[in-house]
């Protein structure tokens, strides 16, 4: 499995709770795994606060307590002053006694928390770890709160005290953390969108876990993954073979645009063009012809027959083995009726925007599939999708939506889930706001037809490495702008150069360690 996989596994509690039972079991003690853990805490902190910053400290009951508690001894030891806070009882027999060595050593505990609020501007979250799983009451919800208020920079051990590890949920109140140094494995949760705002910077200290005990409890394929930089280039159709042609790298069908949307079409094309798909078909109306030709003019623009609305009537007699993808749907208004043709085809089919729409008048036409179908909703329309599915952790509706319609689900967000029919699924850890704008989710779309024509045959992992590019292309082109700056023409801009860029890194990594980029995982 390897290290490299260490930063791809996303675990819940109870799975992070099995790997850890099974070093103790193998004779690790849990006062050996503490200190390791909290040593490398205490070296993160100093490298944040490098001056003796007076700091205080969060004590909880159970081991993330324990784990404050040698932070704070360390930090105590290396000059910075320490404050102390418990403000739970019945401490675990191994933190109470690190409070206990705490105390002898000097290092006060303090009972006020108004008092103790004011002696430092920086605090370590030490009040709850991974085991939370109930809403937390009085007087702990509004001393959390006075935290917040009181905008003290706060630096959480494992996860911000009070977010539910497997959903991100706020269970009651939830520390508002700068940073979130997340212990051995990524907490699935920290992945999920409501918990954002919560974690600052969150990263991931790694104390050695054996591949062996990972790979016991989540098995040598973890079903839950977050989209790394080598996992996602190893879901890209690269390298091509040196002998190929075109005809060898995909041809994606594009069925989008209407008179009074003909940009989306546009739009879709050039994400397609982003791919570096072999061939690149449009069907659309009949008067968006000239727009493709002038913007797309290595396409293969098809005219449909239109509304007097400016729709697709219908589709021409197409070719349809020729296809090795097809994409459905942006730009292209309710009043197409083109599903009908398009559910019959054997290739990968994508369908975005009113594709979507047009499949939720009867969710039951993914039955008639014979191929791979894959659903790129965001929230509003997987509503519409999924009713049943309304209220439900977003994580375990998008899984739950893959399994029973046998779709790929891809439910955009600010952190974009993508789930698989058999249970695997990808997080795409980071994104831009500046991806919230009109026209970002069409130039998506093409990306992802294109490679999955490249890669008909694997397109769950391509369809996350198309998610993660993209998202990486809008926080490239908001960096070099602003997050205001990033319109969907420069999106689609941005996707050659910012893969580029990542290339360029991975060959200078590979080449120092002697590892291949292009592991197709």
């Amino acid at each position: 499995m390897g290290q490299r996989l260490v930063s791809q596994v996303l675990v819940t509690a109870a799975q992070m709770r099995a790997i850890e039972q099974r070093l103790f079991d193998a004779g690790l003690p849990v006062a050996a795994l503490m200190e390791k853990a909290a040593g490398l805490i205490f070296q993160r902190v100093r490298q944040l606060v490098p001056s003796p910053t007076p700091i205080s400290v969060l004590v909880g009951s159970g081991h993330n307590g324990g784990d404050a508690l040698v932070v704070a001894r360390e930090l105590h030891l290396a000059g910075y002053p320490v404050v102390l806070l418990s403000p739970v009882g019945n401490h675990r027999e191994l933190t109470s006694q690190h409070l206990r060595y705490a105390l002898s050593l000097g290092i006060p505990l303090e009972t006020d928390w108004a008092v103790w609020l004011d002696r430092a501007p920086i605090i370590v979250d030490g009040l709850f770890g991974f085991g939370l799983n109930h809403d937390l009451t009085e007087p702990l919800t509004t001393l959390i709160n006075q935290i917040n208020q009181a905008d003290k920079t706060v630096i959480s051990i494992d996860l911000p005290s009070g977010l539910g590890a497997d959903t991100g949920a706020i269970l009651g109140a939830a520390l508002r953390a700068r940073h979130t140094l997340c212990l051995g494995l990524w907490k699935l949760g920290l992945c999920q969108d409501q918990a954002l705002e919560y974690l600052g910077r969150p990263e991931l200290l790694d104390f050695g876990i054996p591949e062996a005990d990972i790979v016991a409890v989540l098995g040598e394929w973890p079903p839950v993954r977050r989209l790394t930089t080598s996992l996602a280039l190893a879901n890209l159709p690269l390298p091509r073979p040196a002998v190929t042609h075109k005809y060898q790298q995909g041809h994606l069908l594009l069925v989008c645009g209407s008179r009074r949307y003909g940009g989306a079409a546009v739009l879709a094309g050039l994400g397609a063009r982003a791919s570096g798909v072999g061939m690149l078909s449009i069907a659309c109306p009949q008067s968006l012809q000239p727009l493709l030709w002038q913007h797309l003019p290595e396409a293969l623009v098809i005219p449909c027959p239109e509304t007097a609305a400016g729709a697709i009537a219908r589709l021409p007699d197409l070719a349809w083995d020729s296809y090795t993808a097809v994409a459905c749907g942006c730009g292209l208004t309710t009043e197409a009726p083109v599903l009908a043709q398009i559910i019959p085809a054997a290739a990968p089919v994508i369908l975005d925007a009113d594709g979507l729409n047009l499949l939720a008048e009867d969710t039951q036409q993914l039955q008639l599939r014979p191929g791979p179908t894959i659903l790129t909703p965001h929230a509003g329309e997987f509503r519409r999708l999924f009713p049943e599915l309304v209220g439900c952790d977003r994580f375990q509706a998008s899984q739950t939506a893959a399994r029973t319609s046998g779709a790929i689900i891809l439910l955009k967000g600010s952190r974009t889930i993508i789930a698989g029919p058999t249970g695997q699924a990808y997080i795409v850890p980071e994104s831009s706001p500046a991806l919230a704008r009109g026209g970002s989710g069409d130039v998506l779309t093409g990306l992802i037809g294109g490679l999955v024509a490249q890669a008909p045959l694997a397109p769950l992992g391509t369809v996350a490495a198309a998610a993660w590019w993209h998202a990486q292309a809008g926080m490239a082109a908001a960096q070099a702008t602003t997050e205001l700056g990033v319109d969907p023409l420069k999106l689609a801009e941005n996707l050659q150069p910012t893969l580029h860029q990542f290339l360029v890194q991975e060959a200078v990594r590979a080449k120092s360690t002697g590892q291949q980029i292009f592991t197709r995982t």
